[in-house]
């Protein structure tokens, strides 16, 4: 998240919504960053939302959480950022766009979304090299090939898109600003602002 421009700077007391929480790594990187924010995290595990209150136990005024499926439920607000990271691409591409639509909604105007996310190559021959590229990193990091097989099956059910088509649905939906900041492979950072 560091490298996509931020309407907001470190002492502001923003408000953040964080889609797919999971265990709260993301939003605790938010907290070191901008330690006057108040977060608000969503998951649809309890199991791992009961580990993000493992890791916030110790703070004052720690995230508030909650469970809810963020695809079908409204988001609420309004927030100055919606984030989320390796969530999204749980999604088809239908409640992509409308996650998009709703995340609008829910920012203030001047407000952002970033989303750090697996992305599907623009091209087949493409995509097989990332394919490739992710089996070549996981074996040299010496992952065993039982652990390899289990994580392929598991990404059959990823829906992917592509950067590009994401960035044209969040300008379509009204985004400004709409861009990859970072990209390797099939992870991708990209952003966009609600108007002002």
């Amino acid at each position: 998240m560091g490298c996509a421009p931020l309407p907001f700077s470190g002492d502001d007391p923003i408000r953040v919504l964080h889609l797919g929480a999971g265990t709260g790594l993301l939003s605790a990187w938010i907290l070191d960053a901008f330690p006057n924010a108040r977060l608000r995290l969503v998951d649809i595990s309890e199991p791992m939302l009961a580990r993000a209150r493992e890791r916030f136990a110790g703070l004052a005024a720690p995230p508030t959480m909650e469970v809810l499926d963020y695809a079908h439920h409204p988001l609420g607000g309004p927030c100055d950022a919606v984030v989320s990271a390796l969530s999204v691409h749980h999604l088809n591409d239908e409640l992509k766009r409308d996650l998009f639509a709703r995340t609008l909604a829910a920012l203030r105007p001047g407000g952002v979304f970033i989303n750090a996310e697996q992305v599907l190559g623009p091209t087949a021959a493409i995509e097989e090299a990332y394919r490739q590229a992710w089996l070549d990193d996981a074996r040299g990091l010496g992952a065993p090939e039982a652990e390899i097989d289990a994580a392929l099956i598991r990404m059959q059910e990823d829906h992917c898109a592509p950067v590009e088509a994401q960035l044209q649905w969040l300008r379509e939906i009204g985004f400004e600003d709409a861009d990859c900041w970072f990209k390797e492979g099939r992870f991708a950072v990209y952003s966009g602002r609600k108007p002002s």
